[in-house]
């Protein structure tokens, strides 16, 4: 009977370390991509103090750096990018974030969203959209910076 209690509780304890790990791939410096496959923007992901996750734009790569969110609404119009924070709200949801929304300051419009990391790749998945469940949507993959 012990040995069955330790066996479980053993799995137990390596499952949360798998999945603790797996969230810490997540946060760090990474490229957004665009279509082309061109680097777009620099975002740090973070952990908040609250024990949520965001993500801020830290440098845009092209076009004019200095550009503000003309489509945006509310506090964030007429506001620099470069520093603006684009993921909000975002949970731990076993492998994945999720919970949270996500802004493209291209069009000013609000997603829901999901972010998980591809052991295979690499690469940090984003999937924007616009209902909870997640059906209708895109993805994205982006690529972890050198720090």
């Amino acid at each position: 009977m012990k040995k069955t209690v330790f066996l479980i509780f053993s799995l137990f304890m390596l499952l949360s370390i798998s999945s603790f790990a797996q969230i810490g791939k997540i946060t760090g410096k990474w490229y957004t991509i665009d279509e082309d496959g061109n680097k777009k923007s620099l975002v740090n992901i973070y952990k908040t103090p609250a024990g949520t996750y965001e993500g801020v734009i830290e440098k845009l790569l092209t076009g004019d750096t200095n550009r503000k969110c003309v489509n945006c609404t509310g506090e964030k119009k007429d506001k620099r990018i470069a520093g603006m924070v684009v993921v909000t709200d975002m949970k731990e949801n076993e492998l994945k974030l999720s919970g949270g929304k996500i802004l493209d300051p291209a069009n000013g419009k609000v997603y829901n969203c999901t972010m998980s990391f591809d052991s295979k790749t690499g690469k940090l998945k984003v999937r924007g959209s616009l209902d909870k469940s997640g059906l209708i949507g895109r993805n994205q993959a982006w690529v972890r910076a050198e720090n």
